[in-house]
């Protein structure tokens, strides 16, 4: 008997072992190709942006001349570090802030998009907190209805949009670059999933406790969510600071305009021969996107390894 039961385990061991061993190197065949694909998509990514910074430093001799590489140690011409300086004097002199239009453009892209994303999570955050466990009536309804504007194009709602501006008196001011952009439909629907996630347990002993609903999201469901608040925050912060279109209609003066129009004006003046001064302000204006994603990662990432919810 006792030998009947060692054959036994014998052969479902072996039946088991084989798999295993011809799973690693399948792995290692398909992981070729894998990272191959994934390297050429982000060479494919990376090189306009690498070709916007390279140009940037380059002289006006260089780039007419299609000089891939004019610097050492294939070249003798050095970095034209004085490109930047010379393309924010080329935009202009701002005489009412007594400043450079490309300070004020850069101020104005920073107020508005901070105060849109600010705007964005707290919209986000009470609608959604509203959605995922308050009871309402009809709020599964409700909540269709509001996801279901994600279907409307932009382009269709825009006159409507600018005509309510013009009728509130906020044409050329900084309301009508910010409450437009105040709320997000996506920003409710991530939160509201998230929260969904969450223990009805917490929100349970919290009442228990004599916490409020407002208590309850600010000290337990953001710090919970902080991986979908702050990807939140990233997207929104990129959608603002991308903005073109919305400031060029309800902006007038050149001191109410954001760094998309700025840029814009320049490449149809003096940045449509100097294209390596255009470079130049658009890498400034790609900085601040690259900077707050860095951050925001370093948190996102942190957020993931210290949360840990089991629905």
């Amino acid at each position: 008997m006792g030998e009947a039961m060692t054959a036994s385990a014998a052969i479902v061991e072996h039946a088991i072992t084989p798999p295993r061993i011809i799973e690693r190197p399948l792995r290692r065949r398909y992981a070729v190709p894998i990272y191959l694909v994934l390297i050429i998509g982000a060479i494919v990514s990376l090189g306009p942006f690498v070709y916007m910074v390279m140009t940037s430093f380059k002289s006006y001799g260089s780039l007419i001349n299609n000089v891939v590489w004019p610097w050492p140690p294939f070249g003798t011409e050095p970095l034209q570090w004085q490109n930047y300086p010379e393309a924010i004097r080329e935009v202009g002199w701002d005489r009412q802030w007594g400043t450079w239009l490309f300070v004020r453009y850069f101020a104005n892209s920073a107020i508005v998009a901070a105060a849109t994303v600010t705007g964005v999570l707290v919209t986000s955050s009470l609608a959604a907190y509203a959605f995922a466990l308050m009871h309402v009536p009809g709020k599964n309804i409700l909540f269709l209805a509001v996801l279901a504007t994600i279907m409307v194009p932009s382009d269709l709602v825009l006159v409507p949009k600018v005509v309510l501006v013009f009728n509130f008196g906020w044409y050329n001011t900084y309301l009508a670059l910010i409450v437009p952009f105040s709320v997000s439909i996506f920003g409710i629907f991530l939160l509201r999933q998230f929260f969904l996630q969450i223990p009805r347990d917490l929100f349970d002993a919290a009442r228990i406790d004599g916490a409020g609903h407002v208590r309850y999201l600010q000290l337990v469901m953001l710090p919970l969510s902080a991986p979908a608040v702050i990807t939140l925050a990233l997207f929104t912060f990129v959608w603002s600071w991308d903005e073109f279109k919305w400031p060029l209609l309800v902006t007038r003066d050149s001191s109410m305009r954001v760094l998309g129009v700025g840029v814009q004006q320049f490449m149809a003046g003096e940045g449509g021969t100097n294209t390596q001064l255009l470079m130049a302000l658009a890498t400034l204006m790609v900085l601040p996107i690259l900077v707050f994603y860095l951050i925001t990662q370093r948190y996102f990432t942190e957020a993931i390894m210290t949360t840990g919810i089991k629905a």
